[in-house]
């Protein structure tokens, strides 16, 4: 019994003495692999990044500078004429309105149709109920480019040309938004929903008062996802839209630019001032928004 005892004790000394050995290896295979998993990371930073501060550090360059030979990344002459001229020679205030209410409207006709349309699809049950969701994830493999001539049909017929209606109800709701608030409403416990019909309440005063409150997380990356979409959409404006007053940024920043007109430090002032209420509001939201995202990874 002792030679064995003696035996495992010396097993494990080895033990120890093995991995206490191999702890140098193991410490530099981990600090390699760091540096490296860093250095990747900080090279698609600046991917991301440095094209952005070139935008916004050439909004303040005079055109002359921009073109210049060799390429200057920081202005050696500042100035505000792009900024003035952006403002005071094309209606830029114009498109920025018609870009907020397309972007705010469109969002919310969003939220809250694709609760709507979510709580239905996790909490009722209809004919053909499995079918229709699986039709409705279908179209998320249709690209929307093929859509565009059948919608724009539509458009003309309802003489919604050059209106917000054309702008905005076309994209109010979506594929993805509903599946994404079925999948949030879907885990709701049905007796919460029971109790308060037997209370009274009707179906809308369930949606209204006990879904929506709960599904809040969801709601809010819908509504982000929804207007940054809205936001930066530019070719169902393009065919929708030919005058100028209902022009929204991005279309409007487009037509800066014409075959032998190159006013690129407009253009780069106008692209600053419209991709800063998006950086703006998700700076201010983006705990809700990944925390959104996180809760809605665990939803069944």
């Amino acid at each position: 019994m002792a030679d064995v005892n003696i035996a495992v004790q010396e097993e494990t000394e080895r033990s120890v003495v093995r991995s206490t050995g191999d702890a140098p290896y193991r410490r530099a295979d981990f600090v390699v692999k760091s540096v490296l998993i860093n250095a990747g990371l900080l090279i698609l930073v600046l991917l991301t990044i440095v094209p952005f501060l070139y935008m916004m550090l050439g909004a303040f360059k005079p055109n002359a500078e921009i073109f210049g030979v060799p390429l200057t990344f920081f202005p050696r002459n500042p100035t505000l004429d792009n900024m003035t001229a952006l403002l005071s020679k094309f209606p830029f205030a114009r498109w920025a309105l018609n870009t907020v209410v397309v972007a705010v409207v469109g969002a919310i006709f969003s939220v809250l149709l694709s609760s709507l349309a979510g709580f239905a699809f996790a909490k009722y049950e209809f004919r053909f109920k499995n079918i229709l969701f699986m039709l409705l994830l279908a179209t998320l493999l249709i690209p929307n480019q093929v859509l565009l001539v059948p919608q724009f049909q539509v458009i003309r017929e309802l003489h919604w040309f050059n209106t917000y209606a054309a702008l905005i109800v076309p994209r109010a709701v979506g594929a993805f938004g509903i599946f994404l608030m079925r999948q949030y409403t879907v885990n709701l416990p049905n007796e919460l929903l029971d109790a308060a019909r037997v209370d009274g309440a009707t179906e809308f005063s369930i949606w209204w008062r006990i879904v929506l409150p709960l599904v809040r997380p969801g709601l809010a990356v819908l509504a982000i996802l929804s207007f940054t979409g809205l936001w930066n959409d530019f070719l169902w404006p393009l065919i929708v839209t030919n005058d100028t007053s209902m022009f929204v940024l991005n279309l409007g920043l487009g037509a800066l630019v014409g075959p032998y007109d190159y006013q690129y430090g407009i253009l780069l002032s106008g692209a600053l001032l419209s991709s800063l209420p998006v950086i703006i509001i998700f700076l201010i939201f983006q705990r809700q928004f990944i925390d959104g995202f996180i809760q809605g990874a665990f939803k069944g």
